[in-house]
């Protein structure tokens, strides 16, 4: 191709971004002008992809980890043919555009805010660990169901920022420990970050960093030989058993005159008149803005031309595919909509004869669980953090459902990387045709894991968060590893659906809804300690878990307060209401798993489940903000914990039947 068309379609990058930009007077030139080249390579020369069909299921992916060089991207898809206009980009960070600040992954509408954005980035290091995700998805999916309809590799752009946070070094371990060939990240280096030359902080060998990670490194010495780039993507490409770094040097904010390498182009409009000159430097018309030269369109939509024709060749496999393998399509089927494969009441425990014990952690009822259910949704994968034997968050099949170098199994094995772990599921959830990937460790480590499960909820993506060892029951480990703001803090975020069941029938109820009815995250906290397998012939069927709070049990007298609790504490107040009874006093008994589902209620149903006027106490093993939404008096325990006994620690601390009877009594004396 000539090398001044090819030219003229990076700086058309550069122009259109550093345009945006000026509009909006806010965001971040600098990226987008040193890593044109990269866009234009990726998106007009090597990735496979079709903008008439964004979510075409066999594309590559693309993650621009360094979100905020969120024009490089937008200015790609404009120019590549994505639903994507010259005013989408004139509305770059305004309120409702389709070009935010940084790139989001989310459908308004039934549609993508912005087609071709496979994930939301921004906070440095998530996306890096989403593509490892991703690519943990594809392998899977590629081996399960075959290279006719699962061939392709994730793309990434990531900067010094990304390599800094700590969640990178723990996804580029894993990525090199499993050997995810398909992942070709491209690194910018441009020596360059918001306080000013990166020497400031850091002066490691990123090259001999990811070699010892076990990665495929190469380095381009200078970005803007377009050759050289494609020779290394190239190569990366090829690099089937190792993850590809690709160094690429740069220049921050090339080819402004004044303001390329240095800080001030990293964060900021270049302003008017550097505009002006940045423009007359790459020989563009200094007076025309959002323009884009003749020729520039062509020769972007080649590669968005030939993923049209290789869509449709992937169509005729799958179509010859599913002709041949009933059962396979159907688990395609399912995995690609996310449910199990059919109704899972049939296969469900839901008593204590079907768990095999009177009394069960619901930690080890969430393993019974989930081997229950484990053959109706066969693309269900996910693993712990080095806590499988604790969580019980594992499905059957040994080592032929392990995910390794060798195999791609269902269990995954993330080692002790709460951080990696967390991104890397919500990657393999976007990256689609996978059930409920989950990501489970103690409840105590969420605090590890709260920028994933944000944005998890933040893309409404469809994950299963697991966290076992829920409260200061755990005992004698004490109070670093005894969760108590845990619940409200995961509470807060909105868009997370937290569900703590108080039996194991309620954890049963609570994956079925979670695999057959939920859209969105969710988060199931289970206990270490045991609790009796509630009797629902006598008690409120657990299938009143779906509506978030239901009566469990209705007094038998004349009722004049009630007892509202979630998990363990569920028998605290059972325990509490035949205090209460054999002194005259009748009480319900509510169960509260989910304070989400339950607001999703209409009024109705929650004032028949808790009615306004009747005197209610809550118990949780845990801080009390926010319990005055629902209950008059809240116990809790509004401190740290201590290292005890899990039933001392529970008992201390005011988490018992006696303190229920004494909080009753209070309310009804006032």
């Amino acid at each position: 191709m000539p090398e001044d068309l090819q030219k003229l379609c990076v700086d058309t990058v550069r122009a259109l971004s550093i345009d945006a930009i000026q509009k909006a007077n806010s965001g971040h030139p600098g990226l987008p002008m040193g890593m044109a080249p990269v866009a234009f390579v990726l998106f007009a020369d090597v990735m496979r992809h079709d903008p008439a069909d964004p979510t075409w299921r066999d594309r590559d992916r693309f993650v621009l980890s360094a979100g905020h060089g969120s024009m490089l991207h937008y200015a790609a898809l404009h120019l590549s043919g994505y639903e994507l206009s010259l005013d989408d980009l004139r509305e770059f960070r305004q309120w409702g555009s389709r070009t935010p600040g940084h790139p989001e992954r989310e459908i308004r509408d039934t549609k993508p805010l912005t087609p071709g954005i496979e994930v939301t980035t921004g906070p440095l290091g998530q996306g890096f660990a989403n593509g490892v995700g991703m690519a943990i998805a594809e392998r899977f999916l590629r081996e399960r169901f075959g290279s006719e309809v699962q061939d392709h590799r994730v793309y990434t752009i990531c900067s010094d920022g990304d390599l800094q946070e700590g969640i990178a070094s723990e996804a580029a371990s894993l990525a090199g420990h499993l050997g995810l060939g398909r992942l070709v990240y491209l690194y910018d280096d441009n020596d360059i970050s918001l306080d000013g030359p990166t020497s400031l902080s850091w002066s490691e060998d990123v090259e001999k960093r990811f070699e010892a990670y076990g990665w495929h490194v190469l380095h381009v010495e200078d970005v803007e030989d377009l050759g050289a780039l494609r020779a290394a993507i190239d190569a990366g490409r090829a690099e089937e058993e190792r993850p590809t770094l690709i160094r690429c040097k740069t220049v921050i904010g090339y080819p402004s005159p004044n303001k390329q390498g240095t800080q001030s182009a990293h964060g900021a409009p270049l302003g008017d008149d550097e505009v002006r000159l940045t423009k007359e430097a790459m020989g563009l018309d200094p007076d025309l803005s959002f323009h884009v030269p003749d020729g520039v369109y062509e020769r972007f939509g080649e590669a968005g031309r030939a993923g049209a024709a290789a869509r449709k060749q992937w169509k005729e496999r799958e179509q010859g595919w599913r002709a041949s393998d009933a059962d396979r399509t159907a688990a395609w089927d399912a995995g690609w909509t996310g449910r199990p494969m059919s109704s899972l009441a049939d296969v469900l425990p839901r008593d204590a004869k079907a768990f095999g014990k009177d009394s069960i952690a619901t930690r080890s009822a969430g393993k019974v669980v989930m081997e229950a259910f484990a053959p109706l949704v066969p693309t269900f994968l996910g693993g712990a953090a080095d806590l499988t034997a604790s969580t019980n968050t594992i499905l059957p099949g040994g080592d032929d459902e392990r995910f390794t170098r060798e195999h791609a199994g269902r269990n995954v094995f993330f080692g002790i990387r709460e951080h990696a772990m967390g991104a890397a599921v919500n990657g393999i959830a976007a990256h689609g045709g996978i059930v409920r990937p989950y990501g489970s460790t103690f409840l105590q480590f969420a605090d590890y894991m709260r920028g994933a499960i944000r944005l998890s909820a933040l893309q409404h993506l469809d994950v299963a968060w697991v966290f076992s060892h829920d409260s200061v029951a755990l005992g004698e480990d004490g109070p670093t590893h005894q969760p108590v703001e845990h619940l409200a803090a995961l509470r807060a975020i909105p868009g997370l659906t937290v569900i703590r069941p108080s039996d194991a029938t309620e954890v049963s109820e609570a994956w079925r809804v979670v695999l057959e009815e939920l859209s969105g995250p969710a988060a199931i906290i289970l206990t270490r300690q045991n609790l009796p397998v509630l009797d629902r012939e006598v008690l409120g069927a657990a299938r009143g878990l779906a509506r978030g709070a239901y009566v469990l049990r209705e007094p038998e007298g004349d009722e004049v307060a009630a007892v509202v609790a979630t998990g363990s504490e569920v028998h605290v107040a059972l325990e509490a209401a035949d205090l209460l009874a054999a002194d005259g006093i009748h009480v319900r008994v509510v169960s509260m798993p989910s304070w989400e589902l339950f607001d999703a209620q209409d009024a109705e149903i929650q004032d028949d489940t808790l009615p306004p006027d009747l005197p209610t106490v809550s118990i949780e093993a845990g801080v009390t903000f926010g319990w005055d939404r629902f209950a008059d008096l809240p116990i809790g325990i509004d401190r740290f914990g201590a290292s005890a006994p899990g039933g001392e620690a529970l008992d201390k601390l005011g988490i018992n039947a006696a303190a229920v009877v004494e909080g009753v009594r209070e309310l009804l004396e006032d």
